[in-house]
């Protein structure tokens, strides 16, 4: 049996903080929802259902029903001649109940799709199987099996997922969608894209990480015994072979979107298929200047995210060398998340306060009291923390790969780093220029109010028209 009700409110816009992630979810998504030893068995489900149930919404109605019977409404509605049919979506979200990048954009998504009542079915992976709907939209959880490896914090592949092939093809038989939108190479886009080749159903993609980088990244982290020009041509190979591997997976969509213009290229070029630009949005009501309650003079650098080898994030630590040979004793670092590498950090950095994973309010006081984020990743896609942190008025240094320079305006609302001493030096320059922090504060603040979610998926939703009518048309296969 599957169900639960909903009691929370999705209408905010922010679903890291009221709308989706509870605390205790929250919580146990970042030190890993997988017991040790009990792989696939969260510590305590029924708790868990709870936060779950929270999460999502009031209004979302108890659907207990074996799998594959769907409630009434989620089936699609006779023809009228004369009207307008919305496009009915099924999303296969690889990430959801974690705390990243693309679990809230797969989460805002789904929030969206509720807000504007649109026929629209996603499916995640969890501790147990359940089911909750309201009116046309629907929230369908697999559970993970007993078998589930772990691969990064709260996320795991289900090497057994295939279980769940049957409920998936009698769910989608039922709310029959236009198209099918697979997000990753993980349990649910695998399944997702199986299920609709099966049944006829044109994909369309996603793309969240540079799974490539990550896995040169994490595994040139792991063999520093090597020498270094061994360990760069193995690492160079992994990520070729990686790329290669996962464009092939993606081949089969009749359209993908990507977060920046760079990978919207490669993937076009890679795949055959057309690429469109799917950006990520903010809230900039939650986050504010306004959040702001220090009032001393001490520099504050600030980091939110992952503490993985992939971000980058010991160079924090030759930022802080640099600064203190530089002379600069009255500046300190924030540090907020979790991870591998927090550990290192904590050992290796004299002033830095490390206050773990925050959200909601906390997270946005904590962006609030920066006077500079830095980002020193070169491997992210897009980099929603530097939305957040515009938002709140605080620029923001990041390098000249992947994602994060294309929303950072030179010299405007931060600055763009050519390598990782230049990252140094104009970490120094903007402390240099703190008397005139005001205008680029502001600027920041101008170009967060932007970033809008509703726009975000609005854009995507004009999107999914303009592949639907080109498939109807013959214009792409």
């Amino acid at each position: 049996m599957i169900g639960a009700t909903f009691d929370g409110d999705l209408s905010n816009p922010d679903p890291l903080n009221s709308e989706s992630l509870s605390s205790e979810l929250r919580t146990r998504a970042e030190s890993n929802m997988f017991e040790p030893g009990r792989l696939g068995q969260t510590r305590e489900p029924s708790s868990r259902s709870a936060a779950l149930t929270a999460a999502n919404g009031a209004g979302y109605h108890r659907a207990r029903a074996p799998w594959g019977a769907l409630p009434p409404d989620m089936r699609p509605p006779p023809n009228e001649p004369g009207r307008e049919r919305a496009l009915r979506i099924a999303l296969f979200a690889d990430s959801f109940h974690e705390v990243n990048g693309f679990a809230l954009t797969c989460r805002q998504f789904h929030a969206f799709a509720r807000r504007r009542g649109l026929p629209f079915m996603t499916y995640v992976s969890g501790p147990d199987a359940q089911l909750w709907a309201e009116g046309g939209t629907c929230l369908s959880q697999l559970a993970c099996s007993s078998a589930s490896i772990p691969v990064d914090g709260a996320l795991a592949f289900d090497p057994l997922c295939g279980r769940h092939y049957r409920r998936i093809k009698q769910e989608l038989e039922i709310f029959q969608p236009d198209l099918v939108h697979f997000t990753s190479l993980g349990n649910c886009g695998i399944l997702g894209q199986i299920v609709a080749k099966r049944l006829g159903i044109p994909t369309v993609a996603s793309w969240h990480t540079n799974l490539h980088e990550f896995g040169a990244l994490r595994l040139g982290s792991v063999v520093p015994f090597l020498p270094d020009a061994t360990r760069k041509s193995l690492c160079d190979f992994v990520e070729r072979f990686c790329l290669a591997g996962i464009a092939e997976f993606y081949r089969p969509a009749r359209m993908i979107f990507a977060p920046n213009e760079e990978l919207a290229s490669l993937l076009e070029t890679r795949t055959g298929k057309p690429a469109r630009i799917m950006r990520r949005g903010v809230d900039s009501r939650l986050f504010s200047p306004e959040k702001r309650t220090r009032t001393d003079d001490t520099f504050v650098l600030g980091f939110v995210g992952r503490l993985n080898a992939e971000k980058n994030v010991r160079l924090l630590r030759a930022v802080e060398e640099a600064l203190i040979s530089a002379g600069r004793p009255n500046f300190k670092f924030v540090i907020v998340g979790a991870g591998g590498e927090k550990e290192w950090l904590e050992e290796n950095m004299q002033n830095a306060e490390f206050p773990g994973v925050l959200e909601g309010e906390n997270l946005a006081r904590a962006y609030a009291n920066l006077d500079l984020f830095l980002f020193p990743s070169h491997s992210d896609t897009f980099g929603n923390v530097i939305q957040e942190s515009h938002a709140s008025g605080v620029p923001a240094v990041v390098t000249s790969s992947g994602g994060p320079k294309f929303l950072v305006e030179d010299g405007v609302d931060g600055f763009v780093a050519r390598d990782d001493r230049h990252f140094i030096e104009c970490v120094l320059k903007a402390m240099d220029a703190h008397a005139g922090f005001a205008e680029m504060r502001l600027a920041a603040r101008e170009q967060g109010e932007q970033a809008s979610w509703d726009r975000v998926f609005e854009n995507l939703h004009d999107d999914y028209q303009v592949c639907y009518g080109m498939l109807q048309r013959g214009e792409i296969t």
